[in-house]
């Protein structure tokens, strides 16, 4: 445990990649198998389930450090952040505790999830007498849920390879799958990692996802037209299907094994030669002649633990397929787009004749004879339920994350959905923001403009400004509360905003009967007044 919270420090202290790639190495260098398992997978991004909710361990600081809540309160809101506050407030400690940080998961912490309140303060105060303020600032990021540290899943695979001497492609294979919550790090995992004599994949596993850049400038500075397959840019799930001997497996791209909320892409894959891996896009699609339909559908299955016979009727599920990786049992990433595309129309061809009914179909190409075509087209998708498009050169191969070392993948999106709005709650960001309001909730007005009429708050978003900008609106936070509900603020309402989603549904859980997707800000309107801000009328339009 005192190793790892070393490690959080260093990380947090600092913005060189250089310093963090030599204090990852550091640790995994000295750490035990056991622990090193368990760091991987909170820094390559695994969630710690949490096992205190923040009630109890808010009352079991107070109770320890011996300060009246309202002191501790104010300690909390200059702070920032519950783990580092209680970390800060208590005693010091009667002893130390060398235990690693495996067992401090797995025989410690896990126990406490489900255990009555007066065990759990038990324990707490147990484990707070035997560890230093760094060490409970990491506790309390753990047992909260709350674990965030800034470095990047490419940075833990560099580290790792720099470790172990595997090359950090191989890595980055092996990690796929890694932070699945349903399988436990252990040694054994660690160990296969970074092992410079095993084979380079173990069946079932996917292969690290290829990402696309973001197209801001005009497709034109791209060149030649007729380098680049263009394809619809769909609203799904991004997946993969591994077909190895009998067995099938879904991955998603945040490596969540999903083959049990998808019996009928599994039977897809079923029908796949063995030794295929295709890449590709989970969709709800209901009739075969018709779009897409809205990510709000597949949402409803996602969330699902029991798949109904009428949830499988109401939201089909078809894999439209863009990509095949691997080919009777071989590595194809290094062939070009072009000859991978040709062999992915093959096997789709060949299960549509064995089995036409199966939710299975090749991503269309999209012909455009320049670019100006291709943009006329973009401004249909909305109407085709698609996101704009993908640019892929013919010449690529599959790349390892968001790279250009082996070729580009570009995303051309459409414009995003946009409201101008008002800000009127804010709460403290986190980690570098910690002490600045910036995560902010908006609302539009209801009712007509010339009668009585309120503010709804529909959305809320954290990024989009400058550091700059986050400053000057804290200061006007600061400055215009009204009420304070623990961390959050209510603000005079005075300052509009422009907020772009990418999409928009209706929604019972939400007072505003709406919900829309990836919220951001797009800039702060200094040149509206508030009474300019859209209304509820305008949302319920874009629907």
């Amino acid at each position: 445990m005192k190793r790892f919270a070393r490690l959080y420090a260093e990380l947090d202290a600092t913005t060189s990649t250089r310093d963090k790639l030599a204090a990852l190495k550091r640790y995994f260098d000295g750490a035990p198998a056991a622990d090193a398992a368990w760091a991987v997978y909170f820094l390559a991004g695994g969630k710690p389930r949490q096992v205190v909710p923040s009630r109890l361990l808010r009352e079991a600081a107070i109770r320890a450090s011996g300060l009246d809540e309202w002191m501790f309160e104010e300690c909390y809101q200059a702070v920032g952040d519950i783990a580092e506050t209680v970390a800060l407030v208590l005693p010091a400690p009667a002893g130390e505790d060398d235990t690693g940080l495996a067992a401090w998961v797995e025989q410690r912490l896990a126990p406490l999830r489900g255990a009555t309140p007066a065990l759990i303060e038990q324990r707490l105060r147990e484990f707070w007498d035997v560890l230093g303020t760094r060490e409970r600032f990491l506790l309390g990021k753990l047992i909260g849920g709350g674990f965030r540290v800034g470095v990047s899943r490419l940075l833990v695979q560099r580290a790792l390879a720099a470790h172990s001497g595997v090359e950090a492609r191989t890595i980055a294979q092996r990690m796929m799958g890694y932070t699945d919550g349903n399988s436990a790090p252990t040694s054994a995992r660690f160990l296969a990692l970074v092992d410079a004599t095993a084979s380079n994949r173990n069946s079932g596993q996917p292969y690290p996802f290829f990402l696309a850049h973001q197209l801001n400038d005009p497709p034109a500075t791209l060149g030649d037209i007729g380098r680049w397959m263009v394809e619809w840019k769909y609203d799904g799930i991004r997946a993969q299907v591994v077909r190895h001997g009998d067995a099938v497996w879904i991955w998603s791209r945040g490596e969540e094994l999903i083959t049990d909320r998808f019996p009928e892409i599994e039977a897809v894959g079923l029908a796949i030669p063995d030794g295929t891996v295709i890449d590709g896009e989970i969709l709800v699609w209901k009739d075969k002649d018709a779009g897409p339909m809205p990510f709000a559908l597949l949402q409803q299955r996602i969330g699902r633990k029991t798949l109904t016979k009428k949830v499988l009727a109401d939201a089909p599920a078809t894999l439209v397929a863009y990509d095949v990786l691997e080919d009777a049992g071989t590595d194809i990433r290094a062939l070009p787009q072009s000859v991978r595309r040709e062999r992915l129309a093959r096997i789709v061809r060949q299960v549509e004749e064995r089995a036409p009914d199966l939710p299975l179909r090749l991503s269309p190409l999209v012909a455009g004879r320049s670019w100006e075509e291709l943009a006329a087209l973009r401004a249909e998708s909305r109407e085709r339920r698609v996101e704009g498009f993908m640019l892929k050169r013919i010449d690529a191969a599959y790349g390892v994350g968001r790279t250009k070392d082996v070729g580009t993948w570009w995303k051309w999106k459409i414009e995003p959905y946009s409201v101008d709005c008002v800000l009127v709650y804010a709460q403290r960001g986190h980690g570098r923001r910690a002490s600045l309001y910036t995560d902010f909730t908006f609302a539009v007005w209801d009712g007509a403009a010339d009668a009585e009429r309120r503010l709804v708050p529909f959305a809320k978003a954290y990024s989009g400004l400058t550091d700059e900008e986050f400053h000057e609106v804290d200061a006007i936070i600061r400055k215009t509360t009204i009420e304070k509900f623990g961390p959050v603020r209510s603000v005079t309402p005075t300052q509009v905003f422009e907020l772009g989603f990418e999409g928009i549904q209706r929604s019972n859980r939400h007072k505003s009967g709406i919900a829309v997707r990836f919220p951001r800000m797009l800039r702060w309107r200094k040149d509206k007044e508030i009474d300019e801000a859209n209304t509820l009328a305008d949302l319920q339009q874009l629907l």
